[in-house]
């Protein structure tokens, strides 16, 4: 029934839907119900710590017996710049003092950390059906180790060359995500956010350039862009910012209430919340430090400062300080519980398929 079956076989899966592993927002409850209905459920380790992993797999393997897709950073953390972060923090200073809060006050650090020899022990100990990766691939040590779980290894690419890189060194398939996704860009072998090609350019492109399955991610929400990307080439889509919208998706009241707000059709890449580009709806700090701001601490350390501001302010309702990552295609998403999108989306694009050209 689907064009192309590979990534359904290579997975052992039964619709062609990634769920986005989407660090905070995404918890063992989205992945199974993901996972039950079909699909390919992914659990983001990005921002937990061991005991967390090791609290949702063990939900996960609990309640589904199906494959589950866990998700890994493989950045290097930035060494702490304390010339920089005090450029950070002074220029945040005005906002301290808005909202009564003391400007030279300590602030948490970011909590989000790379592939290590712990998150390893956990693949070998839950091994997961597959492992992805976000900025690359860990060390080649590490790399081998999961691969002798008999994990499928997957990871982002944002260019021709970030796909041939990832193919070079073993990955099962790969995820070509155009600048239109949400949250952070997978870029890898640059920092040139300007050039960033969209979905349905960097597709067709990738697919010619490597011989492994391709998984097309950004600004896909519906049956229409799935569709669109499999007569591309692409043997799957990775879905996020739909399924920001179900109530599985643990995200803060202002989050939720700007997705399905006009503001959200207004999204750009911003480093403003982490010192690296990702995509969010257009809020008071983006606005006026910057999108793209040159003061912001090097990835992932320029969000520590902001804490308190969030915090602050989202006590009243108030969205102004905090990260509101959505894709380009909000306006096309629904409120639909994480098993019922999937569902939902699998049929309306056989469907579609079904109603095309057959040479189309």
């Amino acid at each position: 029934m689907w064009p192309d079956r590979r990534v359904i076989d290579l997975f052992g899966i039964d619709v062609p839907i990634v769920q986005a592993p989407m660090a905070g927002p995404v918890f063992a409850d989205m992945v199974v119900a993901v996972c039950e209905a079909g699909g390919l459920g992914s659990l983001p380790c990005a921002t937990m710590d061991a005991a967390q992993v090791r609290r949702e797999l063990g939900i996960i393997r609990q309640q589904t017996a199906r494959p589950i897709n866990v998700n890994f950073f493989c950045h290097t953390p930035a060494p702490f710049d304390a010339d920089r972060d005090a450029r950070w923090r002074e220029r945040l200073r005005d906002y301290y003092v808005e909202f009564g809060l003391d400007p030279d006050a300590p602030t948490p650090r970011s909590n989000r950390s790379p592939f290590d020899e712990e998150a390893c022990k956990l693949v070998e100990e839950f091994r997961p059906e597959i492992v992805s990766f976000h900025f690359g691939l860990p060390a080649q040590d590490l790399l081998d180790r999961v691969k002798a779980t008999g994990a499928k290894i997957v990871s982002s690419a944002t260019t021709v060359a970030e796909a041939r890189w990832l193919e070079e060194r073993g990955c099962d398939a790969i995820i070509a995500q155009g600048a239109e996704a949400g949250g952070h860009r997978g870029i890898f072998l640059g920092d040139n956010i300007v050039t960033q090609v969209g979905t349905f350019a960097l597709v067709p492109q990738v697919v010619d350039a490597v011989t492994v399955p391709v998984i097309a991610a950004g600004g896909i929400a519906d049956a229409r862009g799935i569709a669109a990307a499999f007569a591309l080439g692409a043997a799957a889509v990775q879905i996020g910012t739909a399924y920001l919208f179900t109530p599985e998706a643990r995200i803060a009241a202002p989050h939720r209430a700007a997705l399905h707000d006009e503001v959200a059709r207004e999204t750009v890449l911003t480093n403003v919340f982490t010192g690296r580009p990702a995509r969010g709806i257009v809020n008071r700090i983006v606005r006026e430090v910057g999108p793209m701001a040159e003061a912001a601490p090097a990835f992932p350390l320029a969000g520590g400062p902001l804490a308190p501001l969030r915090a602050a302010t989202e006590k009243a309702g108030s969205g102004d300080f905090m990260s509101l990552w959505a894709g380009q295609a909000a306006a096309l998403c629904r409120d639909l519980n994480a098993g019922e999108l999937t569902r939902r989306l699998a049929e309306e694009t056989l469907a579609q398929l079904a109603r095309l050209p057959r040479d189309a």
